[in-house]
C-alpha cells in the first residue's frame, strides 16, 4: 500500500513508541573499555590529544575496573607502558612486565568476575624503535622480519595468559601470528582462552592520538607494509579468513566509523563474535567538536556507536564506554 494508506511517521509519534520497533540496540554490556598501564602508584596522567583519557598506574586501574564493572561494561582492553624499551621489546613478555602485574592485580579484585579482561598482544608499546617486530636494518633501509616476530608475539601472548588475560588480542598484523599464539597457549595449557584476532586493522591516519597515549609511535618509517591499505576491502576479508583459518576465536576490525563498509561486508560473511574498535582519533576529532560547540555531546556518542552496531559489530571498545554506559 501506498501513501496515504501507508504512513511510515506512525512509528514515529512517541519515544515509548520508537524503542519498541527500533532494531539496532546498544547496552552496555556490549562496550570494552581501553586502559593504558604504566608505572608508579598514584598516577592518573592525562593524554594531550585524549580528553579525558588517562596512562594509570595499576592502583588507579583498579578504580577504573571496579567503576566499569558497576556501570555493566562488558570489559577492558588493556595497553601497557613499560619503564624500559629493546629492540626486542622484552617487557611484553616479561613475567614482571606491566601488564603482566597489572593483569595479577585486576585479577584478584571483584570487579574481574564481571569483566573481560583483554590483554592486546604487541611490540610496539615494548620496543626502541616503535615498529610491531623485529626490525632488520640495511643500511638506511629496514624491513619489519615477519617470522622472526612470531615466536616473540607467541610468547608474549602465552605470558599474558599466564598472568591472567581472558583473550589475549594481537594487533601486529604479521601474517600466521594468530597460529603461532594459538600453538604456544595450548603447548602452555591455556586452551581455554580464547584469540581475539585484530584480523583487519589499517594503516589509518586516525591512530595519531593512540600512539602518544601508548607512546609506541615508529622511530623511523611508518607501519604500511604490515597494517592494510585503506582502499582494500576484499583483502580484508582475507585476512579474516586467514585468521579464522589459523585458529582465531574472534575477529576486531579497527579503525570503525571510516570503515564501516568492512564490518558490514564481514558481517554478511563470517558468522563469528566480531568487534570494532572506535579508535583514538575518531574520539578525539568528536572531543574536538564537543569543545567548540558543534555538535551535541550525548546525542553524537550514542549515534556514533549505534552506526558500529547497525554495520555489524557485536561489541565496541571505545573509549566513550563509561560516558555511553551511563548514557544508556
Amino acid at each position: 500500500m501506498e501513501f496515504p494508506q501507508t504512513r511510515l511517521r506512525r512509528l514515529r509519534t512517541t519515544a515509548p513508541m520508537r524503542s519498541l520497533v527500533r532494531e539496532t540496540h546498544l547496552h552496555p554490556s556490549a562496550l570494552v573499555y581501553p586502559l593504558f598501564l604504566c608505572p608508579g602508584e598514584g598516577v592518573r596522567r592525562e593524554v594531550n590529544s585524549m580528553p579525558g583519557v588517562y596512562n594509570l598506574s595499576i592502583d588507579e586501574a583498579v578504580k577504573e575496573a571496579e567503576q566499569a564493572a558497576s556501570l555493566g561494561l562488558g570489559g577492558l582492553l588493556l595497553f601497557g607502558l613499560p619503564e624500559t624499551k629493546d629492540e626486542q621489546g622484552s617487557s611484553a613478555y616479561d613475567a614482571n612486565g606491566i601488564m603482566q602485574q597489572g593483569l595479577r592485580a585486576l585479577k584478584q579484585t571483584a570487579a574481574a568476575k564481571k569483566l573481560v579482561l583483554i590483554a592486546d598482544v604487541c611490540l610496539c608499546e615494548y620496543t626502541s624503535h616503535g615498529h610491531c617486530g623485529v626490525v632488520q636494518r640495511e643500511g638506511d633501509e629496514f624491513h619489519v622480519d615477519n617470522d622472526a616476530t612470531l615466536d616473540l608475539l607467541a610468547k608474549t601472548g602465552a605470558s599474558l595468559a599466564e598472568a591472567g588475560a581472558d583473550v589475549v588480542a594481537p594487533s601486529d598484523m604479521m601474517d600466521g601470528r594468530v597460529a603461532a599464539i594459538r600453538d604456544e597457549l595450548d603447548e602452555d595449557g591455556f586452551e581455554q582462552v580464547p584469540v581475539l584476532s585484530y584480523a583487519s586493522k589499517f594503516a589509518s591516519a586516525f591512530y595519531g592520538p593512540f600512539r602518544e597515549a601508548a607512546d609506541s609511535a615508529p622511530q623511523f618509517g611508518d607501519r604500511r607494509t604490515y597494517q592494510m591499505d585503506g582502499a582494500n576491502l576484499r583483502e580484508a576479508m582475507r585476512e579474516i579468513e586467514q585468521d579464522l583459518g589459523e585458529g582465531a576465536d574472534m575477529i576486531l576490525m579497527k579503525p570503525a566509523l571510516p570503515y564501516l563498509d568492512v564490518i558490514h561486508a564481514a558481517r554478511g560473511r563470517f558468522d563469528v563474535p566480531m568487534g570494532a574498535y572506535q579508535v583514538s582519533g575518531e574520539y578525539s576529532m568528536m572531543q574536538a567538536a564537543f569543545e567548540r560547540g558543534w555538535l551535541e555531546r550525548d546525542r553524537a556518542i550514542l549515534e556514533s556507536l549505534i552506526s558500529i552496531r547497525r554495520a555489524g559489530a557485536d561489541f565496541i571498545v571505545t573509549y566513550f564506554a563509561k560516558e555511553a554506559a551511563k548514557l544508556l
